[in-house]
């Protein structure tokens, strides 16, 4: 089916497929950008997933509908092999075509796909968060900053950690329990487990990747499950030859999540009237400068641009 582009989003993968550093590489002068919304405007014959006029996106893969995630289904992925959301218009196959909560902007609509579904694929699987569990998120990018949202959404009480002061109040008013700076507080695994009464956290979300996986491994109790989120290939602090240490905990790492994934945590945006967390919007002619911007400015929230 064709989608009239109404936004777009820009993820970290965006800017590792453009440096040639993301494990699929990009095919060269395929569409950028993988979250996206629109409104279809045109269907094949045998389209039954949605009409004409319908607001709809897309799932990161083309053809994970559920289950099992296989390799010849993660090779398939809009903005880096099929053509994404950077367009006008933009054709998007049946089995990956999500609605979206009718509640949303097409700007906040736009930002779901990638760090929104891997943030809900963390908190749900396999084990999902239960109401009063403890939930820990390890940075302040979009991924953790969605997690905050949906652990909060899911009844857990949250600590969030993060490098940069300016962020922790962001933090509090997105809905984290309770905050630590790691540039103040340089062993906040210590912290979290004095804030939980030495019983550690029940599930955390590291959206840094193994520079802070250890710390996110000592900040859990008995059998917390650990779950490292990203592509990114970012240089180590500490050794991680004993990340276990005495801890009993599972740790996974885990690439986005299916369309199943995608439309349960849309229910629940819905149930609860949740809204992603917008840093800036771009005009479509001002792409190149809203990449720019997500590189060199930190941005606390999406970045994204909108199409004429």
């Amino acid at each position: 089916m064709v989608i009239r582009v109404r936004a777009a989003s820009i993820n970290r993968r965006d800017l590792m497929l453009m440096d040639g550093v993301y494990p699929l590489p990009a095919t060269p002068g395929i569409v950028p950008l993988s979250d996206g919304v629109g409104e279809v405007i045109a269907v094949g014959g045998n389209v039954t997933r949605a009409a004409l006029g319908d607001r709809v996106t897309a799932g990161y893969f083309v053809r994970w509908v559920d289950g099992p995630q296989r390799l010849a289904m993660a090779a398939e992925q809009y903005g880096a092999n099929f053509d994404g959301m950077l367009a006008t218009y933009a054709v998007v196959e049946q089995d990956s075509v999500v609605h979206v909560p009718a509640h949303l902007t097409d700007v906040e609509a736009a930002t779901l796909t990638c760090a929104g579904v891997v943030a809900w694929a963390a908190l749900t699987k396999p084990v999902p968060v239960a109401p009063g569990e403890t939930v820990l998120t390890v940075g302040s990018g979009a991924v953790a900053l969605f997690a905050v949202q949906h652990a909060k959404m899911l009844g857990a009480r949250v600590f969030s950690v993060t490098s940069s002061p300016g962020k922790a109040d962001g933090l509090r008013k997105l809905g984290a329990d309770e905050v630590i700076v790691s540039t103040e507080t340089p062993d906040w695994d210590r912290a979290v487990q004095d804030l939980t009464g030495g019983l550690g956290v029940e599930h955390v979300v590291d959206a840094v990747g193994l520079p802070t996986l250890s710390k996110s491994v000592r900040s859990g109790g008995y059998n917390t499950q650990v779950t490292m989120i990203g592509a990114a290939r970012t240089p180590v602090v500490e050794s991680v030859a004993d990340v276990f240490g005495t801890q009993y905990v599972s740790i996974r790492r885990i690439a986005v999540g299916s369309r199943t994934d995608f439309e349960a945590m849309n229910r629940t945006i819905t149930e609860h009237r949740m809204r992603p967390l917008i840093d800036r919007v771009f005009p479509f002619d001002e792409a190149v400068q809203a990449y720019r911007y997500f590189r060199d400015d930190n941005p606390f929230g999406k970045v994204v641009v909108t199409m004429p």
